[in-house]
């Protein structure tokens, strides 16, 4: 579907923005611990805007629910695990560390349902 691709195009563009607030200005403001939690939230969210492309990648060639979940779960899952990650950063609220893990178990759930899309390819559905 479009829209996976859509939104993959605007979370690189916003991990490019935030890496870059991160490298620049951010840096000065937080602990090198905080920075540290940061740089993975920036990872986390490029490598699942990379998988939110394929799954829009995808579905070009076959549309079925589990692809469909997929894309759903990544950007719900970034949204989630970076999102907090660098909420907990900026304001230093330790306590906001948990809520990442629920964004993780969202992100490994995207991956399952990804890995059932592609089990069930044949070489005529690819």
């Amino acid at each position: 579907m479009k829209i996976f691709l859509i939104i993959a195009a605007i979370s690189g563009a916003l991990a490019v923005s935030l890496g870059a607030f991160g490298a620049h200005i951010l840096k000065q403001l937080i602990s090198v611990e905080m920075l540290e939690a940061y740089k993975t939230g920036i990872q986390y969210q490029f490598y699942h805007t990379f998988a939110i492309m394929s799954v829009g990648l995808l579905m070009h060639f076959k549309q079925t629910k589990s692809l469909k979940w997929a894309g759903y779960l990544f950007t719900v899952g970034i949204i989630i695990f970076s999102g907090f990650i660098y909420l907990m950063a900026i304001t230093g609220i330790k306590a906001l560390g948990i809520i990442p893990a629920f964004g993780g178990l969202i992100l490994i759930s995207g991956w399952i349902c990804l890995l059932t899309h592609c089990i069930k390819l044949t070489k005529t559905s690819f």
